[in-house]
This record gives structure tokens, sequence and C-alpha cells, in this order.
């Protein structure tokens, strides 16, 4: 079980830098977004820097942990393959599928922007940015608490965390209307 501990520790490392990685892509968007409203020469120096900086964020660091963080995922499963006959470890499987999806969607947009392609505005990608959070928070919690879960609970949990972080989003935008530095 020693190699198990090991496996453990580095799939958890690599969840937390790619989970690091999904949280700051969509920020390095908003500011690369907002930057196409700057005068020249602002606009094309800005522009390049967002570019440089989330080409390095996303090819050096989140994509490598998202290969990583799977790959010892599978390692645990490989050693622990009761899990996969458990409910929880069905729908926790549910959300990193859907968390792939999250991902893939994030690396389109990364290929956009790097093709100054402006599809989404930075209010989009403010929202966009609190899906990686809730899927966060649906896997941490079904790690943890397993069977002893209350679905129903988890569910209105999940969706209040969601309305939590729109009101949030939300309350920013009007001190951010009101003080533009904030």
């Amino acid at each position: 079980m020693e190699a198990y501990n090991y496996i453990k520790a580095l799939h958890l490392i690599f969840v937390v830098t790619w989970f690091a990685g999904l949280f700051y892509m969509p920020r390095l968007f908003i500011y690369h977004i907002e930057a196409q409203e700057s005068e020249e020469p602002a606009r094309s120096i800005l522009s390049g820097q967002f570019k440089l900086m989330s080409k390095r964020l996303w090819l050096i660091i989140t994509w490598p942990s998202a290969i990583l963080c799977t790959l010892f995922a599978i390692g645990l499963l490989v050693l622990m393959p009761e899990w996969l006959s458990q409910g929880w470890m069905h729908v926790k499987l549910s959300f990193v599928l859907l968390l792939f999806v999250y991902h893939l969607k994030t690396h389109q947009i990364y290929k956009e922007l790097q093709r100054d392609y402006f599809r989404y505005s930075s209010k989009f990608m403010r929202l966009f940015n609190e899906g990686s959070t809730l899927i966060l928070f649906a896997v941490v919690f079904l790690v943890i608490l397993k069977s002893a879960l209350n679905w129903i609970f988890a569910t209105v949990g999940f969706f209040a965390l969601g309305g939590m972080l729109m009101m949030g989003i939300k309350i920013y935008k009007r001190i951010r209307d009101k003080n533009p530095e904030a």
C-alpha cells in the first residue's frame, strides 16, 4: 500500500496544478479581451503579453497537469478496482468527464484568442470561469463523503453554490462599475 500513498499524493498534486491553470486561464482571457478596448500601441503590447502568458500557462502547466493527474488517477483505480463498483465513483467520474469538457472548451477559447478571434465577452468569461469551481466543489465533496453523501442535500448545495458565485460576480461588477480600479 505504500505505492498507493505515493500515487495518491502525486494525483492530488497534479489535481491542484491542473485546477490552478483552469482557474487562471479564464482570468487571462478576460484581461486579453478587455485589452482590445485599449488604444494602440497598448492594445498590441498587452495582447502579445497575454498570448505569451496564456501559452506558457496552458502548455507548460495546465495540459501536462491534466495528463499526469489522469495517469495517476488510473494508477489509483488499478490499485483499488473496487471503487469502480461504488456509486460515488460513478458520479465523480461523471464530473471528471464534465471537467474534461470544460478543459477542452478552454483549449478552444485559448486557440481562438491566440489567433486574435474574440468571440466571447469578458462578462461571459467571468461566468465561464466559475465552471471549474463548481466541478471542484462537487468532486471534493464526493471524494470526502463517499457513500455518506446525501444526494438531495448535495444537489441543492451545488446549485446554491452556483447561485452564490453568480451573486458574487454581480456584486463585483457593481463595485467595479463604481470604481474601475477595483
